[in-house]
């Protein structure tokens, strides 16, 4: 609304939104499209007013009806009628679960309805509705047959909240891990005794558990740069004076946003799940509630956009944006880096390894560069490890970054968070050592194009 709205509608709808007092929901599924959205079917009619009639169904809508606040804004996307067909016919409607009296108050209740509150695998606190429309009042937002464009500004804000979500179930999933792994007293450590006045060591004295906590931490701390570092540029893009920074941050928020939600959701889940294994059988008990990050984690792999879709988006279109403006950019600063440091010996465990990991993402994008316009298929068989391969490489230029400020700080004395910056080192080196590897194993499955993946008949399986 701030983006795409008149300011008729800012002064009408945002004051009560930004409160809290009202609600919003984006609306664009449909049970019969959900990533094709130039399937859907609900429609828009015009009113003598200017309002419209919208009428459908949508599915999967978070927070689609609740009593928490005193109206619901829905955005929901539909087709005018004579509009064309597929995503350049789409429109962005607002539709108010209470229609406003003369005085911009919640009135007369709108045709819209919760036709069902879906059962799910997790996120049980948000009431995620089928909603349905029955020549709802609804007024458009944006220009007429715009209105995927206008609903992609906060769905891209979106995917890094997404991002953000699965970062923030990895961590508190690692810290419940961390508290446990201290407490529970299994078996003897492998080098001899480290608790000898117990009948048995803590758990955080095994190597597998340390493996899988250092992992976690690793991780933890390399997302949650990323995200801080990506959320500068954004800020950048939106604020700054100077055009050229302004496009170079936009570019990069463009690049890093399927990276963010793809490559931190995914990994989330997987350290919810690695979370739950240091509990052993107690983390498959609700009352430890390890569960419930690995119920929660799920969704965040699918919605605003499932990982898939961010994979190819990063492939099929971020990297050709612009001339690869935006790739090559990322591309130069992470070498500038590496250049810069190489002399440097307390670096190298650090720069060695980035610009390993460095060369292999440059030459999967050149791979993809040579054979994807050719065979499609080569690279939708690539995007999902390109994403994890770009995300590696993101995290790994995080670390070193990290790396040589807590050096710098050590070097100065690191005014009384000795063990704070020892620790981001020793946590580097990990990362390199045994996360960053990774590219390689990337690079060669993106080197074998599409032939194995699509050989099969649909009968086959």
């Amino acid at each position: 609304i701030i983006t795409h709205g008149t300011d008729e509608q800012k002064a009408t709808w945002l004051p009560k939104l930004v409160e809290g007092t009202w609600t919003g929901t984006m609306n664009l599924t449909e049970p019969h499209c959900g990533t094709d959205l130039g399937l859907l079917r609900t429609k828009a009619v015009p009113n003598s007013d200017g309002t419209y009639r919208i009428s459908g169904q949508k599915i999967f809508i978070s927070a689609g009806e609740h009593d928490m606040s005193d109206n619901i804004v829905h955005l929901v996307l539909a087709r005018i009628e004579g509009a064309p067909e597929g995503v350049k016919g789409i429109s962005l409607f607002i539709v108010p679960k209470l229609k406003l009296d003369a005085s911009g108050n919640p009135g007369e209740k709108n045709t819209v309805s919760c036709g069902s509150i879906e059962e799910k695998m997790g996120i049980h606190g948000n009431s995620t509705c089928v909603m349905n429309y029955d020549e709802a009042q609804g007024m458009l937002l944006g220009e007429a047959n715009g209105g995927l464009k206008a609903m992609f500004t906060m769905m891209n804000e979106a995917r890094l909240g997404v991002g953000l979500q699965g970062l923030s179930l990895s961590e508190v999933a690692y810290q419940n891990a961390v508290s446990y792994a201290k407490d529970r007293l299994q078996g003897r450590s492998l080098s001899g005794p480290k608790a000898p006045d117990k009948k048995a060591d803590p758990i955080i004295v095994h190597p597998d558990i340390r493996r899988s906590l250092m992992t976690m931490k690793a991780f933890n701390e390399a997302g949650r740069a990323l995200a801080l570092w990506t959320a500068i540029k954004s800020d950048i893009a939106h604020r700054s004076d100077d055009d050229k920074d302004r496009q170079a941050a936009d570019d990069y928020t463009g690049l890093m946003t399927p990276v963010v939600k793809g490559v931190l959701t995914d990994k989330g889940f997987d350290h919810a799940v690695m979370a739950q294994q240091v509990f052993g059988g107690h983390g498959y008990i609700e009352e430890h509630g390890m569960s419930q990050f690995v119920r929660d984690a799920r969704i965040a792999m699918i919605y605003e956009g499932a990982n898939g879709i961010q994979a190819l988006d990063l492939v099929g279109r971020k990297l050709a944006l612009n001339g690869g403006r935006a790739v090559q950019a990322f591309f130069k600063e992470v070498g500038e880096f590496c250049e810069e440091n190489r002399a440097d010996e307390k670096m190298a465990p650090f720069t060695k390894a980035l610009k390993k990991g460095h060369n292999d993402l440059q030459a999967a994008t050149m791979w993809l560069m040579q054979n994807g316009m050719a065979r499609p298929d080569d690279a939708g068989a690539a995007s999902t490890d390109y994403m994890h391969l770009f995300g590696l490489v993101a995290l790994g230029y995080m670390w070193a970054q990290m790396a040589k400020a807590a050096g710098a700080k050590l070097a100065n004395g690191a005014n009384g968070a000795l063990s704070f910056y020892e620790s981001k080192l020793v946590t580097a080196r990990f990362f390199m050592e045994r996360i960053m590897p990774a590219t390689s194993a990337h690079l060669a499955r993106i080197s074998s194009g599409a032939e194995t993946l699509m050989a099969l008949p649909a009968e086959a399986f």
